[in-house]
């Protein structure tokens, strides 16, 4: 909460997370704040004038959220035990770079799968009819995205995966989203509109992608590949030189 490009970063998922529940604009609603923190995703809830409480399992971090003295209520609890709140009490839900670590089994007791379903089947209890839950994280490798997604369907929930800025490194964010009883169109990824006919949906992969010709034999750094590589850069919104016959060309060893 002391560092300007933290609270930056944490307020633009927390507004984009909040355009993706899609909440009615005549009235204020009542959201659950997953992994809450300092309430830094909560400060943003309360400037669109809504009302939330949140959930988390630091109690240091929820004593800088007092300090702070941030609008919403707080609870210190493991949402691996469960959400304990009346059914239908919330309006939406959203979570900033929390549910992965539900994956982790920091005790001998913890089974990922177990305690993400336990988190699921409540949230979709505490959830009213109709209302979404938008849950942004940061998965490792396609098999903790698909044990993550497969515990929320089983639960109930419908939905998909919205992906923003699918071709950057650094600005691609993963976002959960999440339907209770009606199944609603999921909504488009940011930065997707070069990226439309490439994937619809999140790719991971453990091995880094080469380039190669026929024989196996990597062809890095060649014409093809400079070019391709300045592509990708240009869909990422970066400035890049533009090509020329010169691109890719090999210079003498006494230039």
């Amino acid at each position: 909460s002391r560092s300007s490009r933290v609270v930056e970063i944490q307020s633009q998922m927390s507004e984009r997370a909040v355009e993706l529940l899609g909440l009615p604009a005549d009235r204020p609603c009542l959201l659950l704040d997953v992994g809450c923190g300092s309430g830094l995703s909560g400060d943003y809830i309360s400037e669109e004038g809504h009302y939330w409480i949140g959930m988390d399992i630091s109690s240091a971090m929820l004593d800088v959220a007092v300090e702070r003295e941030v609008e919403g209520d707080l609870l210190l609890a493991d949402v691996g035990h469960g959400i304990p709140f009346r059914p239908g009490t919330f309006d939406g839900c959203i979570s900033i770079s929390a549910v992965q670590w539900l994956c982790n089994a920091d005790k001998k007791s913890h089974s990922p799968p177990k305690r993400l379903y336990r988190f699921f089947s409540t949230l979709y209890t505490a959830l009213a009819r109709g209302s979404r839950a938008v849950l942004q994280l940061y998965p490792e490798n396609s098999e903790q995205l698909e044990l993550i997604t497969a515990q929320a369907m089983r639960a109930g929930f419908t939905g998909g995966m919205v992906v923003d800025y699918p071709n950057s490194a650094k600005a691609k964010k993963f976002f959960l989203c999440l339907f209770v009883g009606t199944s609603g169109t999921l909504p488009k990824g940011l930065g997707t509109e070069c990226a439309a006919e490439e994937m619809h949906q999140a790719k991971f992969t453990n091995e880094r992608t080469r380039f190669r010709n026929a024989k196996g034999k990597s062809v890095k750094k060649s014409r093809d590949w400079i070019l391709e590589k300045k592509e990708r850069r240009r869909r990422q919104g970066r400035e890049v030189r533009a090509d020329t016959k010169y691109t890719g060309r090999k210079r003498r060893p006494r230039f």
